[in-house]
């Protein structure tokens, strides 16, 4: 069982390391190709039906590229399509929730104080949910709506706001944060697997058969490049977040994660602006750091959390705290059956991250990430399977914000 656990742990780091190599891929790709579509410009001369050009540096030569913004008149001998790196980091995505959220779901995805389900049906739940939002995303891209942008996105991310509030009814936070990212991403990606690609290769059909390609599949496939290229920075903040409690395991978790959508936009405002030689603004930046300073302070309402104690945090301050016998108690009653050196929390081998929760010492050399994840959020336990009461966590809390005084 041992052996086994060690095989998990690193093809749960192997599929993570491939997500990330994919994923660096295609949002290296997405992203240059808008910006590349901004920058473009015109100029006399240019081939009919080149709508701009562009020359570039880089690697020591130079690039001179053209857009045609339908379709050159004849089909070229060599055509290299960007599709893979977007189908790999959806696939070797799904693959790392499988191996994390699904295999665990008793630790990872199912919280039994928010919504009490056996496995199977929380892993139906969220199968089903990621292929609901890409059915309503994709209803609501090819209705009217479609044809006001600004007004699409509007209704778009109140859907967002609503799924990040219905995942918190439905799973961890830690769960939460993953699945309103996986559900963006699967957005994104089956907008290049189900209308960039398709849309692609019929106007290749028609070049190859002598017809005029028709202009509208270029455009539907540049909407949907660009819903895409908006999306991806808020899907990079919460798949990131799992390592940060304060995001994911508050009680205003679902509002801290509507703001970083807004956020990701303010930013990439910023960048496409810039591309397309339209501006400067600056403004964005201010605005998105004011969002950022509101979610810290909702990841720790009612008061903002300044990280460390006032006073110097030695080990010897936190045992000598009033608070510690019953703090000692609880972590031995509610953490030390994972976070012992031998754990007896089934399915569970060997300490999470090395940490052993057994003596006073290693209790107050932890004070900082108890008190983060365990008091002052509800990351710890995972689903809380060992039931944390309310008072446990304000007495952690309590015994680290008090230490020294």
């Amino acid at each position: 069982m041992t052996d086994f656990a060690i095989f998990w742990d690193w093809l749960s780091f192997a599929v993570r390391w491939l997500h990330v190599i994919t994923g660096i891929a295609w949002i290296g790709s997405s992203f240059y190709f808008v910006a590349l579509d901004l920058g473009l410009r015109q100029r006399p001369g240019l081939p009919q039906g080149a709508h701009g050009e562009e020359w570039q540096v880089h690697g020591g030569g130079f690039y001179h590229i053209q857009k045609y913004l339908v379709a050159p008149a004849e089909m070229p001998e060599h055509l290299t399509w960007f599709k893979w790196e977007a189908y790999s980091t959806w696939l070797t995505g799904f693959a790392l929730m499988a191996v994390v959220y699904y295999a665990g779901a008793d630790l990872f995805l199912i919280d039994r104080n928010v919504l009490d389900v056996s496995a199977p049906v929380a892993i139906g739940i969220s199968v089903a949910s990621l292929a609901l939002g890409w059915v309503v995303y994709d209803l609501l891209c090819k209705s009217r709506l479609g044809k006001n942008d600004t007004l699409l996105m509007l209704v778009l991310y109140a859907v967002l706001v609503f799924m990040a509030w219905g995942y918190t009814q439905l799973f961890t936070g830690r769960a939460a944060f993953l699945h309103l990212g996986a559900v963006t991403a699967t957005i994104m990606s089956a907008n290049v697997f189900l209308v960039i690609i398709p849309n692609q290769k019929i106007v290749v059909a028609d070049l190859i058969a002598g017809r005029k390609p028709d202009p509208k599949y270029g455009k539907i496939a540049k909407t949907r490049s660009l819903h895409n290229n908006y999306l991806t920075l808020p899907v990079l903040f919460l798949m990131l977040s799992n390592h940060y409690p304060l995001a994911f395991g508050t009680q205003f978790n679902w509002v801290i994660a509507s703001l970083v959508f807004i956020i990701g936009v303010l930013i990439r405002h910023f960048f496409n602006t810039r591309h397309a030689r339209k501006g400067n603004p600056t403004w964005t930046w201010l605005a998105a750091a004011v969002l950022f300073i509101v979610i810290m302070w909702l990841s720790t309402v009612p008061k903002i959390l300044t990280g460390e104690p006032k006073q110097a945090a030695a080990s010897e301050i936190f045992v000598a705290s009033s608070h510690f016998p019953a703090v000692r108690d609880t972590v031995l009653g509610r953490c030390s059956m994972c976070h012992a050196a031998e754990p007896s929390y089934e399915g569970i081998h060997q300490a999470p991250k090395g940490v052993v929760l057994e003596t006073d010492a290693a209790i107050a050399e932890h004070a900082r990430e108890i008190y983060l994840q365990a008091g002052r959020s509800h990351a710890m336990p995972p689903g809380n399977v060992t039931a944390m009461t309310l008072e446990e966590r304000a007495l952690l809390a309590a015994w680290f914000e008090g230490a020294g005084k």
